[in-house]
């Protein structure tokens, strides 16, 4: 038979979502996979069942309803300080990961390099592979998580299409500051680069830690494409509902590849985001708040088990080395020690390996999330504290 496709032997499934199913299996607390065990908000529930209710359940404007397109432009304005036309801006997606791969689709030619920073929430490799470009990477090093300027510098050249931001990141949990978005300001105007910035945990920060839109800084308005969605943010990440705010001739070509890949999001949902992205400040709040006591109930379980836990600024998860334990479970490497992690406690996380371009510069980390209820990391912390 005919050969199948070389691009996709360069790449494997997620291996955060197999965490999830190797966890499932066992019936594990599974503190592998982003996404909450508690409920999203009434409210929003409410709006979808009522935009079912009220006949939202044929094909949407492609590009995205009105409604969430305008709402995306007054929460954009207000909270990211990001102007847009909802006309001509905005692209909603079926969630912040097919914003990237379209947008990617719509900018890269053949040839064209990206640059990503590493460890990266583990899509944005396949998703340079499929748009054709070749990714280059730069370290993140821990515990601050900062890149060398030297070698962000060296990674940018005549064949540099675009550079990934995920800011609050996964997995690291760093919060990149404005002097850092600044420097990558530089370097994209100097070598005529666009900027992709995924914001999905833009309101999930801690110890004074302030998000900022690359695209608010001057320069930067017209070159970034900034990717987001109500997943996060709202507890949906069922939802599929996400959106690319770039300026009209890069959001023409995202709307064309949108189109075919996915014609548009779920409309029902799409009237229930709008009902989100409106919610007050108190939300945003008592988010926070929430996750911050998450974070120091597993930071502090992870750190008495034995565990080098590094302390996140912001989203939900926590990289954590594991030199020190690997020996204690006869580990070989990160994934082995995951998986005898999970028989032996029943938690669940992710290898290190899976968050880098060389596998073995992972080989001593995992990562946990901490969107769970109290109960669950409550339940965490007495088992690794009692079979570690």
């Amino acid at each position: 038979m005919k050969e199948l496709s070389r691009i996709t032997e360069m790449f494997t499934e997620s291996i955060i979502r197999e965490m999830t199913r190797i966890s499932d299996s066992v019936d594990g607390l599974n503190l592998s996979q982003g996404f909450p065990d508690f409920d999203s908000p009434e409210e929003i529930k409410q709006a979808a069942i009522k935009a079912i209710q009220d006949g939202w359940n044929q094909y949407p404007v492609t590009y995205g309803e009105p409604e969430l397109r305008a709402a995306i432009t007054k929460k954009a304005f207000e909270y990211n300080k990001i102007k847009c036309n909802p006309e001509e801006d905005i692209t909603v997606t079926c969630g912040a990961t097919e914003a990237m791969i379209a947008t990617l689709k719509a900018i890269i030619n053949q040839g064209d390099e990206i640059i990503i920073f590493e460890p990266f929430y583990e899509n944005y490799g396949p998703d340079g592979i499929l748009s054709g470009a070749t990714p280059r990477y730069v370290t993140l090093h821990a515990p601050e998580w900062n890149f060398d300027i030297e070698e962000l510098e060296k990674a940018f050249n005549k064949k540099t299409k675009a550079i990934i931001i995920n800011t609050p990141n996964n997995p690291t949990g760093k919060v990149f500051s404005l002097k850092e978005l600044e420097t990558i300001r530089d370097l994209c105007i100097k070598w005529d680069v666009y900027a992709i910035t995924d914001e999905i945990y833009e309101h999930i920060t801690y110890d004074g830690e302030k998000h900022i839109s690359l695209a608010s800084i001057e320069g930067m308005q017209n070159r970034t494409i900034t990717i987001n969605s109500v997943s996060k943010t709202y507890s949906v990440t069922g939802w599929r509902v996400g959106w690319a705010i770039a300026s009209p001739k890069i959001t023409e070509r995202i709307r064309k590849v949108h189109d075919f890949l996915t014609v548009g999001a779920p409309t029902p949902l799409q009237h229930a985001s709008a009902v989100a992205l409106a919610f007050p400040d108190d939300y945003y709040l008592a988010l926070q708040k929430r996750y911050f006591e998450a974070r120091k109930i597993l930071f502090d379980a992870l750190t008495n088990a034995g565990f080098n836990p590094f302390l996140p600024k912001g989203a939900y998860y926590i990289m954590a080395d594991i030199e020190k334990l690997i020996p204690k479970l006869s580990a070989k490497d990160d994934f082995d020690f995951s998986k005898k992690l999970l028989l032996k406690t029943r938690v669940a996380t992710v290898p290190g390996f899976s968050f880098y371009s060389i596998p073995k510069k992972g080989k001593t980390q995992v990562r946990f999330t901490f969107c769970k209820k109290k109960e669950t990391l409550l339940k965490v912390k007495e088992l690794l504290l009692a079979k570690l």
